[in-house]
């Protein structure tokens, strides 16, 4: 039997295992296809599959988190499906017709969001005094993923071939799902109206909106409010909310930036005379600092300083970034990389504490499920930029335009922030 002491750790566990096929999926998609077409782009029309329907199936799916009687079954049928899927997609990638794995990638993108959806059932199971070191110890699961997921695809390929390099991607999932059954996930204990719409602690400004179990109206028009509840409560608190507000706007300006560092990281490898491959060794740096980062916020960062360690962090984050601008070697952009990762680090857990405090409790997984998804599409936007303007720029200008984003969400972050609440108080 579970208990309080062994859930955080089994959590954790099972967790990571599904964060590491998340993260490797899309390395060992683009390897598989490689090594069984010899046309590696064809996976681009894949993993466009994968990422699109996040944008709706992360609030839904965040939505059905908050309101499940018994979450574990929602969890234990996500990420079945989310494993299946996987498989089915590594298995016929290259080898069947382009809309049938198109199709399979879809469900993938409407199963995955569970692996972050996941992480607003943690206070359910972990004592208040204990949320700050396990959102710290959560937000190091997303940074060891994001090292081990591709480097499992990777390490597979060159030991068994790229059609062999999906193999651990899908044990990883299955792992991670025989270990959710076994997780305490009790049905939310449902606060008053009064407490959803005006809770004590965090400030009255959260933004919550109206119970959604008794939407004005009847019929057709009750329906269409319950489904535009369902797609945008998250988003209505997010932008409602003073505290949510500013993390949202500067966090989602920030990885605007963030999603071209995958492309500058190797343009910069090339430009310091380093073999192209070598920007993926910039990006592990990154990886590491950011785990370290994550690690360090477990133990020492509190939650009445998590607005500020956000802002600072994005601060630190954008000045290592550009600090590859003058590297004379790649060693120095490497060690500035691994600077930017260990200011990274602290912003991802300031986030996940920071949406846990000023949430509403039953709208915490389409919080944390919108906010994901929002930044998936910045740094979707933020690709697409960075290749439209690479060669114009070059690498140096990729990198300081990258470090300008962070600034701007530090400067858009504290401007929203020292706004006045309604009540006319600033917040201390």
């Amino acid at each position: 039997m579970t208990t309080r002491k062994t859930a955080l750790p089994l959590y954790l566990s099972a967790a990571t295992l599904l964060r590491v096929s998340a993260e490797g999926l899309a390395t060992a998609l683009v390897l598989t296809v490689q090594a069984r077409t010899g046309n590696a782009a064809t996976a681009g029309f894949l993993q466009t599959a994968l990422t699109l329907p996040y944008i709706l199936s992360g609030p839904v799916v965040g939505h059905k988190l908050d309101q499940a009687a018994r979450p574990r079954r929602l969890v234990v049928a996500l990420a079945l499906g989310y494993a299946v899927a996987a498989g089915l997609l590594l298995l016929i990638a290259g080898e069947s017709p382009l809309m049938l794995a198109i199709v399979v990638a879809l469900v993938i993108g409407c199963t995955e969001p569970i692996v972050v959806g996941i992480t607003s059932l943690v206070p359910r199971f972990v004592p208040p005094d204990r949320l700050t070191r396990a959102y710290g110890l959560e937000a190091s699961s997303y940074n060891a993923a994001a090292i081990v997921g591709p480097g499992l695809a990777a390490g597979m390929a060159a030991w068994a071939g790229g059609a062999s390099s999906g193999i651990p991607i899908v044990l990883c999932a299955v792992l991670g799902l025989l270990a959710l059954p076994l997780l305490p996930l009790p049905g939310l204990t449902r606060p008053s109206p009064t407490t959803l719409t005006a809770p004590a602690d965090p400030p009255a400004d959260s933004g919550a909106p109206s119970d959604p179990a008794a939407p004005a109206g009847s019929g057709v028009g009750r329906e269409a409010g319950a489904l535009a509840d369902v797609v945008t409560g998250g988003l209505l608190v997010l932008a409602s909310n003073r505290v949510l507000r500013a993390l949202t706007a500067a966090t989602t300006l920030a990885w605007l930036g963030f999603g071209g560092v995958a492309v500058t990281a190797v343009l910069l490898a090339e430009r310091l005379g380093a073999d192209p491959s070598a920007g993926g060794q910039l990006l592990v740096a990154m990886a590491i600092g950011s785990l370290a980062g994550s690690l360090a916020c477990a133990r020492w960062l509190g939650v009445r300083h998590a607005e500020r360690v956000m802002l600072a962090g994005l601060a630190g984050f954008g000045l290592a970034l550009a600090g590859p601008a003058v590297a004379p070697s790649l060693s120095w952009a490497m060690l500035c990389f691994f600077v930017a990762g260990i200011c990274e680090g602290p912003v991802f857990a300031s986030t996940l504490m920071l949406r846990q405090r000023e949430s509403p409790p039953d709208r915490l997984g389409q919080v944390n499920t919108t906010g994901g998804s929002l930044k998936i599409g910045a740094s979707a936007i933020g690709a697409a930029l960075t290749g439209t303007f690479a060669a114009k720029i070059g690498p140096v200008g990729l990198v300081l335009a990258i470090a300008a984003c962070q600034f701007a969400g530090v400067v858009v972050g504290f401007v929203l922030l020292s706004t006045k609440r309604k009540d006319g108080r600033s917040r201390p």
